[in-house]
């Protein structure tokens, strides 16, 4: 399970260093690609294939304007890495420019998954996500959670 927040940097070559914790799970290799929120998510091999295999090739593509945008949201920005001997992967210039990542980055851990985002987009998120905390967990709340 991913849980945690990160800093890292971004080097001139576009490589990312993964947490330490998290490298173990990742060392078969991973699949980087759009995320939402502005952001990069990163999955185990083993993750993404669940993803696809189990939700994704569910979706009513043929049918659904909204499902076909997802899947190609997901799929065509699809890019498999592998981590070096320090533990880094290479982002693609089309995954930095997409998630506007700088050298400074957060790599944050959400259960199946790591997103990666630029450090000034990541406390502006939070910083807004933490003031609507409670009608979150109260929205949340009647969902049953």
């Amino acid at each position: 399970m991913f849980i945690g927040e990160y800093n890292h940097n971004i080097d001139d070559k576009g490589r990312l260093a993964i947490p330490a914790k998290f490298r173990a799970d990742l060392k078969d290799g991973a699949v980087v690609t759009k995320g939402i929120d502005n952001c990069l998510f990163l999955y185990s091999k083993i993750e993404w294939g669940k993803l696809v295999k189990e939700k994704l090739s569910n979706l009513p593509t043929i049918s659904q304007t909204n499902a076909r945008a997802l899947a190609r949201h997901l799929l065509a920005g699809a890019m498999e890495v592998e981590l070096d001997k320090q533990g880094r992967i290479n982002l693609p210039d089309y995954l930095i420019k997409f998630a506007d990542l700088n050298k400074k980055s957060i790599v944050a851990g959400l259960f199946d998954r790591l997103e990666i985002w630029d450090q000034d987009a990541w406390n502006k998120y939070k910083s807004n996500t933490d003031k609507k905390s409670e009608k979150i967990a109260e929205t949340l709340g009647e969902l049953g959670l």
